[in-house]
């Protein structure tokens, strides 16, 4: 089970309205647990287990999303739908730059190439490294640096073009 499988995963489980799940397929075990009130918040846990290495455990978190008003929602989905939006592939704390005293990896107006670091997005003490899919020039940063991000939020705007 990848990353990817586990996501889905948590999705489905969110929106079926069950508040504990638990899964296990050989080596991976999942357990889901989603509030019953507003005030609480949804929880997962991903433990799998090597067979000659420490158990690891994976712990994400979910705030309750603020509603937005509609009018606002759709001047901005008209405004950007000629731009694609790089999205974050994991939760974590997401940085544009490598170090404090590094340059950042890419700004407003910057021209992209495929393969080229965005950004970092801290997971678990883990660093990775967020590269583009696509070539382009980056028109909006959707994101603050050193802000925690969610699975699938959009971090950057680009004009393919």
């Amino acid at each position: 089970m990848d990353l990817k499988d586990i996501q889905n995963l948590i999705k489905f489980v969110a929106k079926s309205g069950a508040s504990e799940v638990k899964l296990e397929m050989g080596d991976v075990k999942v357990t889901i647990k989603t509030g019953k009130d507003d005030k609480e918040e949804s929880t997962t846990y991903v433990q799998q287990i090597p067979v000659s290495a420490p158990v690891a455990q994976v712990q994400a978190t979910q705030p309750p999303v603020a509603e937005t008003p509609a009018s606002s929602t759709e001047k901005s989905s008209t405004d950007d739908s000629k731009y694609i939006t790089i999205k974050s592939p994991i939760i974590g704390t997401f940085y544009r730059k490598s170090a404090p005293d590094k340059p950042v990896f890419v700004e407003v107006g910057q021209t992209i190439a495929e393969g080229d670091v965005l950004c970092i997005i801290e997971a678990m003490k883990l660093f990775n490294e967020i590269e583009s899919e696509i070539s382009g020039k980056v028109v909006k940063i959707l994101v603050d640096d050193a802000s925690p991000v969610e699975f699938d939020q959009p971090l950057f705007l680009v004009d393919p073009s």
